[in-house]
């Protein structure tokens, strides 16, 4: 796959990214199924067919259980050919969701996503929206202190994974990269996208393939279809935890794109 530029950030990232909430949290999840997290083999396997595969994105959070300290322990080197993008503003614990969006929350969340995923810088830090995205963005202090750890080089860009139309305009307003949602039956986000084309800001979408719902070869192909052909977009999400469905995506993108 033919990289792609995440903005003007100046990071290149592949079409197709690895989501990994899959590989550390079953809890409170919205896919279709149920599903058993794969073992420490199992993972690794899947990292080194996504890096074969030329898929250099990696998605991941602190609220997705285990998945930042596993990828430290099993994304397989060097690190500088992987974008690894987490979050800050959602913990999960004891099978519950809960938020802190403030300046020393987000300090330390990070810290600790430095040390479980064992490196000394991350790609693109993403606000972990609860929904309120302008208030999150006017009245907490995550973005002066993403802003803070973008000084210190301890992450290379910033942004907000949104759940609202004024929230991504604000985010392009002030960060870098916003992940968006869109699929053939989501539009609504779409104004997002077109004022990201027009500021030069990273798109990377989200329940592109509806969560998991999205029925067959075709359906993927049509979903990923539409995703691409919207303004701005730097790169799909999708998480799987199945080698074969990951080997179709890649084919499925390189042949749409």
């Amino acid at each position: 796959m033919e990289l792609r530029p995440l903005g003007d950030t100046g990071i290149e990232v592949s079409p197709l990214g690895l989501g990994t909430v899959k590989i550390g949290r079953n809890q409170q999840v919205k896919y279709p199924a149920g599903f058993e997290i794969p073992d420490d083999q199992a993972v690794e396997r899947l990292l080194w067919l996504a890096r074969e595969l030329g898929i250099n994105l990696i998605d991941t959070a602190p609220a997705y259980g285990t998945s930042q300290e596993r990828l430290g322990k099993l994304l397989p080197g060097p690190r500088d050919q992987w974008v690894i993008v987490s979050k800050v503003g959602e913990i999960f614990e004891n099978g519950r969701s809960r938020f802190d969006f403030g300046h020393a929350h987000t300090l330390a969340s990070v810290e600790q996503s430095l040390k479980q995923l064992r490196t000394d810088y991350l790609d693109c830090v993403l606000i972990h929206s609860d929904g309120d995205d302008l208030r999150i963005l006017r009245e907490e202090g995550v973005v002066d202190a993403l802003e803070l750890l973008k000084e210190k080089g301890l992450i290379r860009s910033h942004g907000i994974s949104s759940k609202t139309v004024a929230g991504g305009l604000e985010a392009l307003r002030r960060l870098d990269v916003v992940m968006a949602t869109a699929n053939l039956e989501y539009d609504e986000e779409r104004p997002v996208f077109e004022a990201a084309a027009r500021a030069g800001k990273g798109v990377l979408v989200k329940k592109g393939l509806q969560s998991g719902h999205v029925p067959g070869a075709e359906g993927v192909r049509a979903s990923m279809r539409h995703v691409f052909s919207l303004p701005g977009v730097s790169s799909m999400i999708v998480g799987t935890i199945n080698p074969d469905h990951l080997r179709q995506n890649v084919e499925i993108v390189e042949s749409v794109l």
